[in-house]
């Protein structure tokens, strides 16, 4: 597919760009935009440009959109929904339809050429951004940075093992963290748009597309992405920044953001939405110290309720037996107690700090494991070591109170080698 090209008004000086203020509404929500253009333009092609994920204002991408505009495109900057959009409810759908609302709003401008009107997203953007084209030939193509070829999940686990990773740790830490834990968010429906397939959308793309990637992108696999961009679009243009991260931000490791863009990159949009070419072209795949995994659905024997019920009973159970107990069995039912109450309750607190800074406030790392982790192993030994201890008094000297504990010790051991907190 092939866009035809009109002419176009000189470009507009650095600081020679207008800034019109909008409002549009979808689905009964108003949102507020502004259309930052070259002055005294004709005919001009238009962008809209949509969010990452998280909160965001037109301003986040105010400098990028007068970059472009000065290079003759009529850009749509807009703040983001807030209502029905959080960490606990999302829909991708809403967003692409909110792109849409905006895509009519530049088609209708005296200014604009209505059928050269695309969109661009970033990050969760370029999930958006495909979905949005993908409903409606309003739309002439689409621009994407960091996008990802996979499932949102898949995504976020690798994008957490690199955070890990870059700390020193290893381990069952990072298996929990990276895996089981965001297994269990989705299953308990705390992670909207988990499991979302990028790919058939893709493929059902007849707009041309511009992806571009930060070779030292460490939030999406970026190599994986450019191979499903490849294989799945019709007609592509795909570019990769060497020294550049997820945002196309100049980078020495990919989690360090320098001053700037990659060099080329404003240009290079600028250039392909004035004049996009005629063939498909893509660089290699950028290298990836290892690929994304996916992550599954729970199974029947896993689901959130469960767990939050094994979590509560071992609550209760450890605190079942009084510390003061005296008689027959008294000291390993006090270590059992104690240990495994210390063991969970030190979990909860620990599996809060990783979502809450993803490992960042962990402590000084040994051996891969930060202190409070490998705190949470010795006391989950401890728990194995006592409820052994306890088994032995309580077939001595059998008795409820005893029991319930033990109960408690028992199953407590296929609970922490499912955290992890029994693992290597």
């Amino acid at each position: 597919m092939i866009l035809a090209v009109t002419a176009l008004a000189p470009p507009a000086s650095a600081a020679d760009v207008t800034n019109d203020d909008v409002t549009f509404t979808n689905g009964g929500v108003t949102l507020h935009g502004t259309v930052v253009a070259p002055p005294g333009g004709t005919k001009l092609p238009g962008l809209v440009m949509i969010h990452g994920s998280g909160a965001h204002s037109r301003d986040d991408y105010r400098d990028q959109a007068e970059a472009f505009a000065r290079q003759g495109i009529a850009t749509l900057i807009y703040d983001k929904r807030t209502e029905g959009y959080s960490q606990f409810e999302r829909s991708y759908s809403t967003l692409a339809d909110d792109a849409l609302a905006a895509v009519s709003v530049l088609r209708k401008r005296s200014d604009v050429d209505p059928a050269r009107v695309g969109v661009w997203g970033l990050s969760e953007g370029g999930w958006v951004a495909p979905l949005a084209a993908s409903r409606s030939s309003d739309v002439a193509f689409v621009v994407t940075l960091g996008a990802n070829g996979v499932e949102p999940s898949r995504q976020q686990a690798w994008a957490v093992e690199n955070q890990f990773r870059r700390l020193g740790m290893d381990g069952s830490l990072v298996r929990m963290a990276s895996s089981t834990m965001f297994r269990q968010l989705a299953g308990g429906g705390v992670f909207p748009e988990a499991h979302y397939d990028p790919v058939p959308v893709l493929k059902s793309l007849r707009q041309p597309v511009l992806g571009l990637w930060g070779a030292k992108d460490v939030l999406t696999p970026p190599g994986e992405a450019v191979r499903i961009f490849r294989e799945s679009l019709a007609y592509h243009t795909l570019r990769v920044f060497p020294d550049a991260q997820h945002q196309l931000r100049r980078t020495t490791d990919g989690f360090d953001k320098l001053p700037g863009y990659a060099p080329g990159y404003l240009e290079l949009v600028g250039s392909w939405v004035n004049h996009p070419p005629a063939v498909s072209s893509a660089d290699a795949p950028p290298a990836q110290d290892r690929p994304s995994t996916s992550v599954t659905p729970l199974a029947w024997y896993e689901p959130t309720w469960l767990q939050l019920a094994v979590l509560v009973f071992l609550l209760v159970a450890f605190a079942w037996y009084p510390l003061f107990q005296r008689g027959a069995g008294a000291r390993p039912a006090r270590w059992l107690s104690a240990t495994g109450l210390l063991a969970v309750l030190g979990f909860l607190v620990v599996d809060v700090l990783i979502q809450l800074s993803m490992g960042k406030g962990l402590g000084p790392v040994v051996a891969g494991r930060p202190l409070p982790w490998l705190a949470l192993q010795l006391l989950a030994l401890g728990t194995v070591a006592a409820t052994i201890a306890t088994a032995v008094a309580w077939w001595r000297n059998r008795g409820l109170r005893l029991g319930v504990l033990l109960t408690g010790g028992v199953v407590f051991v296929p609970w922490a080698i499912y955290w992890g907190l029994l693992g290597v």
